[in-house]
């Protein structure tokens, strides 16, 4: 009975030490750490706008107007919740993603009718989390002729605004080049005015 006592207390006593350790103190010191070292990325990486926030870096968003870039489609919730991320999980024989992508093609080729070449596949096909914030260069430069056309700006002129925002592969071999579409499209409207 002694040696049972002794197994318990000890059992609680490592118990409430682990809670407080790896509970408490540890995500504590991560958060400060993180907030000292990585504040952009700490406080959710929010874009601001005429001091307003806009929106996060690392979320998409929705864009529809013929004046803005599109992003990716999204299969979060009900389209770019944060709180429901996640791909459509659909294999490459279903039938409903050959449905979903051919419907897609025709909507960003109806959306697109100056674009010239193949459709970019990420402008049809969405991510494996749902929210992503950006889209190939190809996915951009497919909708200058469009975004020009709707804010009457030469395609040269929205051509070099995509060149200013594609980000090469992080540490120069990781990842694809991207463009970020909610900086590019806060940029098009700085320089549209």
């Amino acid at each position: 009975m002694k040696d049972i006592v002794r197994t318990l207390f000890v059992s609680v006593r490592y118990t409430v030490v682990s809670v407080i350790a790896l509970g408490l103190l540890y995500p504590f010191a991560m958060t400060v750490l993180a907030h000292l070292l990585f504040p952009f990325q700490a406080d959710g990486s929010m874009i601001s706008a005429h001091e307003q926030t806009v929106g996060s870096a690392i979320i998409g968003q929705l864009w529809t107007a013929p004046r803005y870039f599109h992003g990716r489609p999204s299969a979060a919730g009900k389209g770019y919740d944060p709180t429901a991320t996640g791909g459509t999980n659909l294999g490459p024989t279903s039938k409903k993603l050959l449905d979903t992508t051919v419907a897609a093609v025709k909507t960003v080729i109806a959306e697109n009718p100056d674009a010239s070449g193949p459709v970019p596949p990420d402008l049809t096909t969405s991510s494996a989390s749902g929210i992503d914030p950006d889209i190939s260069p190809e996915g951009a430069y497919f909708q200058v002729a469009r975004v020009a056309k709707a804010r009457g700006l030469a395609q040269g002129a929205v051509r070099a605004l995509v060149d200013d925002h594609v980000r090469g592969r992080d540490l120069g071999f990781l990842g694809e080049p991207r463009v970020n579409v909610l900086e590019l499209n806060l940029a098009l409207d700085a320089l549209h005015g």
